[in-house]
């Protein structure tokens, strides 16, 4: 199922028309059991209400990879890059990217987040690099958005530092890994 950028039409008073189907009454796998969370009784977007929510502390694990040439492997591993210490620039874009997410994301809540730890492994063999991203936060709402986000700022800083070097980079797997705490309780992926 995909949906177009259509999804909802325009109407010079500036609301949202809902489509013929009630598709808040859907999963994305098309199950009717679930329902989407940011959508309305009347197929309008919203921000969830967290209020009644009680606070518990949360973790989420993103992680990506970046892959690329030999020579834009070596040259971070070596830190022989023109722009800087690609690794650690990385890192901090990936906590800003975290911390950050709600400016960017529109339904996703500012938050309070307690703690933002990173980690960078090396794929020698495929010459990539991997990104994780560890959020955690004592509130009413989840961080897998910003999780997620973090990886996704960090590996786009990597592209943009050596993107000089090679134009075959490739970031990929992006994919949370784990999350605990909340109502929906824990998800550990599967590998």
């Amino acid at each position: 199922m995909s949906y177009s950028l259509s999804f909802f039409s325009y109407n010079p008073s500036h609301k949202f028309t809902p489509p013929s189907s009630n598709l808040s009454k859907f999963s994305v796998s098309g199950e009717r059991t679930k329902m989407l969370t940011h959508i309305d009784e009347n197929n309008r977007p919203k921000m969830v209400d967290v209020s009644d929510k009680g606070v518990t502390t949360r973790i989420a694990v993103a992680s990506g990879i970046i892959k690329m040439s030999r020579e834009a492997f070596d040259a971070i591993k070596n830190n022989t890059g023109k722009k800087g210490p690609v690794l650690q620039t990385a890192v901090v874009s990936a906590i800003m990217g975290a911390k950050k997410t709600s400016e960017l994301i529109p339904m996703c809540h500012p938050l309070l987040i307690s703690g933002i730890n990173c980690d960078i492994e090396e794929l020698t063999e495929i010459c990539a690099y991997k990104l994780t991203v560890s959020v955690k936060i004592d509130g009413k709402t989840g961080v897998e958005m910003e999780a997620l986000t973090g990886v996704s700022v960090g590996l786009l800083t990597i592209y943009d530092m050596i993107k000089a070097i090679d134009k075959t980079i490739q970031i990929t797997d992006i994919a949370l890994e784990s999350k605990s705490g909340g109502k929906s309780g824990d998800y550990v992926r599967s590998k």
